[in-house]
């Protein structure tokens, strides 16, 4: 079985077996999951010396996602991601570190313009070859963020106190990487 220091190479995510995804409390009292339809990430990995490694992803807002078209136009507005200004969500490796099958990274998420650090632990899935001769890798990971350090501000009161959109989001990421030749 392969372990994570044994990884090597550079790897590309894979859209169509990826999530990028979230979750978050509407009216505090049920979640609304989402995700992004449209995104690409690169890596160099080197497991003997993670700190080596390096990760970059790209995010299309307008490819948000939560079945229902007024919300997701609404998201793509001036009140939250304002879209047409700022295209992407980036996200940008800074450091790697390595505990048993945990990578815990750490980088520069971009939303709108504002800068944060965050760091994200992925869960190695392990590493397979499938029918057609591609060397995947899996992560699963999830991270808590907050809104509003984004300058995603919008809300609603609500009569019964509270507000309608909550303002932690817990990001869900599942990643499949293909090994480049």
């Amino acid at each position: 079985m392969t372990q994570l220091t044994d990884l090597k190479g550079t790897y590309v995510l894979d859209p169509t077996h990826s999530t990028v995804g979230f979750v978050t409390r509407h009216a505090m009292v049920t979640k609304v999951r989402g995700s992004f339809d449209e995104f690409s990430g690169t890596a160099t990995i080197d497991g003997a010396h993670p700190s080596a490694s390096t990760l970059s992803v790209e995010i299309a807002t307008s490819s948000i996602n939560t079945r229902n078209a007024d919300r997701d136009a609404h998201l793509r507005s001036a009140d939250f991601f304002e879209a047409d200004a700022h295209p992407s969500v980036t996200f940008r490796g800074t450091g790697f570190a390595i505990d048993g099958d945990v990578v815990e990274v750490t980088g520069d998420l971009t939303i709108r313009g504002v800068t944060r650090s965050l760091t994200v632990p992925f869960e190695f899935q392990g590493q397979a070859t499938d029918p057609f001769g591609n060397k995947r890798i899996g992560f699963e990971g999830s991270a808590v963020i907050h809104r509003s350090d984004f300058g995603l501000t919008w809300n609603a009161a609500l009569e019964t106190g509270g507000f309608l959109v909550s303002d932690k989001i817990t990001l869900e990421l599942e990643v499949s990487a293909v090994q480049q030749a």
